[in-house]
């Protein structure tokens, strides 16, 4: 009888060990996925960074004059500065974004607010959004006509509305109400615009452009690029996106790109990245570019700069898209990706180097 007690005594306290070592490994185990999943967020960069993008497409150095070279780096130096001094100063990423588009916006050089292409009707629609990290809140305009800075209205929609996105005459009002600056629709007036929409309509007339594969040619298809963004990551952690642009030369019946669409033009989330887009929007807005890249890294554990080449170098382009992001994530790693010939780009990192480009290599 004492055989079979100790006997069963030694049984419970064998599988007591057992269980307890089981038990063990499987928390070392859950230790070692948090560990491996969350290296990254403990390897801080920057304590603050910020990158723009003047848009991508077919921007070859043979094609550029010294002169208009210039004026682009110019005023892409001039912006990201403007950015760059709130968040040294301790601002916010929206303050930065917001202000930094705003340079870019007033500028003829780019396809967003002064500069912003034509419709098929010879009107100037303006998109924009933003995004605020922290909380997940955004805010986005379309097809406006007389907001001076398209961007001030998608923060004004964000943070001061129950809506995330605005349109035509209702978003105008609301901009009114807002107290925001209106212009006459002749502002957005620049005759470089004007004339590519005369070229896009004459290459549409040609009986050898009727095919909607001809239509989507290089030359018209390049006409919309030029979409401004800006991504900042400020000294509080905090991550801010924010995009503008006048979308596609020639377009007609309303259409929207992905500039003022959340997810595809324009994503921020603390806890990844924050990113702005900006290329041939109808594939931007099925392939939902910014948010993937985000869902990437949260889901996967990819880095930035994996999460942005495998969108940008192999999704984007499998469906038939091109273009380009701009994105910091919430360590201050900066990455400049597009799969076209060039992109206007900038960026400044918490010591202050700058990095300007514009061509492919």
């Amino acid at each position: 009888m004492k055989k079979l007690t100790y006997l069963s005594l030694f049984l419970l306290l064998f599988l007591g060990c057992k269980d307890e070592k089981n038990t063990t490994n499987s928390d070392q185990n859950s230790s070692k996925e948090s560990v491996n999943i969350d290296a990254p967020a403990s390897e801080k960069i920057n304590e603050f960074a910020i990158v723009i993008h003047g848009g991508a497409g077919t921007i070859l150095k043979k094609n550029m004059t010294p002169e208009d070279e210039a004026a682009y780096t110019e005023k892409l130096e001039e912006a990201i500065r403007v950015g760059y001094e709130i968040l040294k100063n301790g601002g916010t990423s929206l303050d930065a974004v917001e202000k930094t588009v705003n340079v870019l916006e007033n500028s003829p050089l780019f396809n967003a607010g002064k500069g912003a292409v034509f419709t098929n009707e010879g009107k100037n629609e303006l998109d924009a959004s933003i995004m605020d990290g922290k909380t997940l809140n955004a805010g986005a305009s379309a097809s406006t006509t007389t907001v001076k800075n398209p961007i001030n209205l998608a923060r004004a929609v964000m943070e001061n509305s129950p809506h995330v996105m605005l349109s035509g005459k209702g978003a105008e009002q609301f901009a009114k109400e807002q107290g925001l600056e209106l212009v006459d629709p002749s502002y957005f007036y620049t005759e470089s615009r004007f004339k590519a929409l005369q070229k896009v309509k004459a290459a549409e007339e040609n009986e050898a452009t009727r095919d909607k594969a001809a239509f989507y040619d290089p030359t018209i298809k390049d006409s919309k690029f030029g979409t401004v963004g800006c991504v900042a990551l400020d000294k509080d952690g905090n991550l801010a996106a924010g995009t503008s642009t006048g979308g596609m030369t020639n377009k007609r019946w309303g259409r929207i790109g992905d500039a003022p669409i959340i997810g595809a033009g324009t994503y921020a989330n603390n806890a990844t990245c924050a990113v702005s887009s900006t290329g041939w929007g109808e594939y931007f807005i099925r392939a939902m570019v910014a948010h993937d890249i985000s869902a990437l890294m949260d889901y996967k554990g990819l880095t930035l700069q994996e999460a942005a080449r495998e969108v940008i170098q192999k999704k984007v382009p499998d469906l038939g898209g091109d273009g380009g992001i701009v994105a910091v994530d919430k360590n201050g790693n900066m990455v400049m990706e597009f799969n076209t010939e060039g992109m206007y780009r900038a960026s400044i990192d918490a010591s202050g180097n700058l990095n300007i480009g514009i061509y492919k290599d």
